[in-house]
């Protein structure tokens, strides 16, 4: 199916149930499950490689948008990471009847290991592939590192801020929910072990998920096997041609072809 002709699938139950877009490109195994970033959707340009690289090979590819964002239904403002989580679970659970490589980009970073973790007892889950993950970012990274006073001021009282963006004309805005539910994910802390091996690809010069955070993500998982590839003048996007090269290459070797 094209990216204009998804199937959907509903998530959630009664007011809360959405509609949710998939596209998926049959082929053979391991499957590999593209998690977007926040605001992103399936159309990007490393998921659309990602999509071009299993065809040419014959690797199954499954995409989809979380609710509130792309073709999926939702208003972004009301969404959380509960339910990003929720549908990525959904996804895997219809989806991903075999081995399947998470390859997850910024948020989707995060919440493919939310998702291995949670799916981690059915043994389906072959590798993660994480460009600049940016765990715990609604706490880490917004709430006590970019936030001033004044804003989360704001949050608190009026339930949200508009957050100016490098990557759209329009403002992100960032919920109290989405703050108050972000806290129920959170990872640092303590280990986390997956049981699956790990790549993490980051770029020196991220400017919204600096390579300290990649780092902090490696030390945290002392029982996996973990590989961690920084670019040294790569940015956060991590999408021109050199950087799409070495996620392929990436995939490719942890799917062993």
């Amino acid at each position: 199916m094209g990216a204009s002709n998804p199937q959907f699938i509903k998530v959630g139950k009664n007011d809360d149930q959405r509609r949710i877009a998939v596209i998926r490109t049959s082929g053979n195994q391991p499957s590999l499950l593209w998690l977007s970033g926040f605001k992103s959707d399936m159309t990007g340009s490393k998921a659309e490689a990602l999509a071009e690289y299993g065809a040419a090979n014959g690797q199954e590819v499954i995409r989809f948008d979380y609710s509130g964002h792309g073709q999926s239904s939702g208003v972004f403002e009301e969404t959380c990471v509960s339910d990003w989580l929720e549908e990525a679970e959904a996804v895997f659970d219809r989806f991903c009847a075999e081995k399947t490589i998470l390859v997850g980009s910024s948020m989707g970073g995060w919440i493919a290991l939310l998702l291995a973790l949670s799916r981690k007892q059915t043994n389906r889950i072959k590798g993660l592939v994480l460009i600049a993950p940016a765990v715990d970012f609604t706490e880490e990274l917004m709430w006590k590192q970019r936030f001033t006073d004044e804003i989360r001021a704001s949050i608190l009282e009026k339930g949200r801020w508009a957050q100016p963006s490098v990557y759209d004309e329009n403002p992100y805005v960032i919920t109290r929910k989405l703050i108050e539910d972000g806290r129920n994910h959170l990872l640092f802390g303590s280990p986390i072990h997956i049981g699956a091996p790990v790549a993490i690809l980051q770029g020196a010069l991220d400017p919204d998920v600096p390579a300290s955070h990649a780092q902090r993500l490696v030390e945290a998982l002392p029982q996996d096997d973990v590989t961690f590839s920084l670019v040294p003048d790569g940015d956060h996007r991590l999408s021109r041609a050199q950087d799409i090269e070495l996620l392929l290459r990436t995939v490719a070797e942890m799917s062993g072809t």
